[in-house]
């Protein structure tokens, strides 16, 4: 199966060190990000564990759950939480999937395009790439990003993305490298007309390209 944006995730049920949750009742009503990761007790992940688990109040601002995904059992992620706490300097309080056999993996396209299962398999067997949804609270996919395992994730990067989808989701679009705060564009299907009615005074740089103040 191939995720691409727009779809709805798979209503799997996995299992995690936070007990069975099945994904479409654990988004709920909020936003959501799941991320994953080729195996527990690696120096990359475990880094970027411990960066999100420095955000969780910026998580909780916007309304939003993260799940981690790992190939390791609920005991290894539980042990692992220990590092991640001392790395990270903060408690890793969100739930991480047991994903052995690598149903979600191969679920939502998070495998490269070669990959073997052995036993007692090492994270460049089961090279499950590091790869990041953005969920709406409709369950559908809103972003996606793809790194190979070598590469850390920013995810100051995919906590500004955050930020962009739910101003989007307002009726407007984001200039490049935008920040909360600054001014938004208008959509071209969007006449100016209607967006000063909406959106209030319009900035035109082109025909195609109009500025308004972010709506509340």
């Amino acid at each position: 199966m191939v995720l691409r944006i727009n779809d709805t995730i798979p209503n799997l049920t996995v299992s995690t060190d936070h007990g069975d949750i099945s994904l479409h009742e654990w988004v709920g009503d909020s936003w959501a990000i799941i991320f994953s990761h080729p195996k527990d007790f690696t120096p990359v992940c475990t880094t970027e564990f411990g960066a999100v688990a420095q955000l969780s109040q910026e998580w909780a601002k916007r309304n939003t759950k993260v799940l981690g995904v790992s190939v390791d059992g609920v005991e290894d992620h539980k042990k692992w939480k220990v590092d991640i706490e001392s790395v990270g300097r903060a408690q890793p309080d969100f739930p991480i999937v047991a994903d052995a056999g690598l149903e979600m993996a191969k679920a939502f396209d998070m495998l490269p395009a070669e990959y073997v299962l052995p036993d007692g398999r090492t994270p460049a067997d089961s090279a499950t790439v590091r790869s990041v949804f953005i969920i709406g609270p409709d369950k559908q996919v809103k972003l996606m990003m793809t790194y190979p395992m070598t590469v850390g994730r920013n995810f100051a990067e995919i906590l500004r993305a955050l930020d962009g989808l739910q101003m989007s989701a307002k009726g407007v679009a984001t200039p490049a490298d935008w920040q909360i705060g600054q001014d938004v564009i208008v959509p071209p299907a969007v006449s100016t007309e209607v967006a000063e009615a909406k959106f209030g005074s319009v900035k035109t740089v082109l025909p195609y390209l109009r500025f308004v103040s972010p709506p509340s």
